[in-house]
């Protein structure tokens, strides 16, 4: 990331400075009057956030938690202000970090270092919860992943730059071959040119790449994403941006489980509960679901396909009726979750190669493309 600024990321990083010191500014003051200073930060969980349809994602609640420096807390308060501090010098170099190397550059702070890495990126969601409030995220403080972001293919150019020069690269998810285009760890400079109907979001790379190997994003003129399980935020704030950028809708394709809808479907849509600091920036509201649902199971015969719900899918799907504020405010969901709960049965995107290998390819995906008013909410 290190070299030439892209256009409009100056405001950016001038706000994120802006916001550190504003915070360092606060304890100083605090010290000076002879108080005990203390850093506020959102409770992150799923009991502290709310859900509203018309903002399609899960916001903050109102609970805090906060730090004051003591004796018990000297260290953890150090460390804090540390790692605002190497925020700073990360966005005044233009340059970034990994979870990895702030832990490791933490054993350059003396006492205040890190001894396990839980404690280092425990740290560092405080400060990105802390900052997410002023509208900045992770990656503006240049702090960024480790995992990749999914992988592309399809009817999509991706204008990315050269780190040196800037020089505009167009990168055609077209022209893989038996690959992909890896989204990277930070999206938020990237362009996008297409002429897609649609983003097709698939959770497993096995059928991404049947999808993809087939060239089926020709066929419906789409562009295929691999989420790889629960996506990453990286994946999830790509997606955001390709959608909003080219006005096409986004459609997911999980496995049929409590895990594929509760967690990478849910994820993928509104977020999640100790995420909700971020949420708001890393999901993609206007997905829908395309499908495999309970449904499916009977109207394409693959009984002989599915396998028993176990006890722990059973749990994910009652507390997500009982817990989650997102399926609470869905029917179609609820309906849906307690549909699978009496055919205590779960199958996996790949059951449809019951009926042939492209059978999902041939069959399934035009049928249900036809009238996507039915997907799930």
């Amino acid at each position: 990331m290190a070299g030439k600024r892209q256009k409009g990321s100056e405001a950016k990083d001038k706000s994120t400075i802006e916001a550190i010191a504003r915070s360092a500014l606060q304890i100083h003051q605090d010290i000076q009057k002879k108080k005990a200073p203390n850093i506020k930060m959102p409770l992150r969980s799923l009991s502290n956030v709310k859900y509203d349809k018309k903002m399609g994602f899960f916001e903050l609640g109102k609970h805090v938690k906060k730090r004051t420096l003591s004796v018990n807390t000297v260290k953890a308060f150090a460390q804090t202000l540390k790692m605002m501090s190497l925020s700073t010098e990360l966005v005044k170099n233009d340059d970034f970090a990994t979870k990895r190397d702030a832990y490791y550059q933490s054993k350059n702070w003396g006492d205040a270092r890190f001894l396990e890495q839980p404690e280092s990126d425990a740290i560092m969601d405080d400060i990105e919860a802390m900052f997410a409030i002023e509208g900045v995220t992770r990656e503006q403080l240049r702090f960024i992943p480790d995992q990749h972001g999914g992988a592309v293919a399809g009817e999509l150019v991706v204008v990315d730059h050269d780190l040196e020069s800037g020089e505009a690269i167009e990168i055609d998810c077209t022209r893989f071959g038996s690959g992909a285009y890896a989204v990277p760890s930070w999206v938020e400079h990237l362009e996008f040119k297409t002429k897609a109907k649609f983003i097709l979001c698939i959770e497993t790379q096995g059928m991404f790449q049947r999808l993809q190997s087939h060239n089926y994003w020709k066929k419906a003129s789409c562009i295929l994403v691999s989420m790889g399980g629960v996506p990453t935020r990286a994946c999830r704030r790509f997606v955001r941006r390709l959608s909003e950028t080219a006005k096409i809708p986004v459609y997911a394709f999980t496995d049929c489980d409590p895990y594929g809808i509760g967690n990478i479907y849910r994820t993928l849509k509104v977020g999640s509960g100790n995420a909700a600091h971020i949420n708001q920036f890393f999901c993609v509201p206007q997905a829908v679901y395309l499908g495999l649902t309970p449904y499916d199971i009977d109207q394409y015969g693959l009984q002989k396909a599915t396998h028993p719900l176990g006890e722990q899918d059973r749990k994910r799907a009652l507390d997500a009726l009982k817990n989650d504020p997102f399926f609470q405010a869905h029917k179609p969901w609820q309906d849906a979750l307690q549909k699978l709960l009496k055919m205590e049965v779960r199958a996996e995107q790949q059951a449809l190669s019951l009926h042939g290998l492209n059978f999902v390819m041939e069959e399934y995906l035009p049928q249900k493309l036809k009238d996507p008013r039915k997907f799930l909410p």
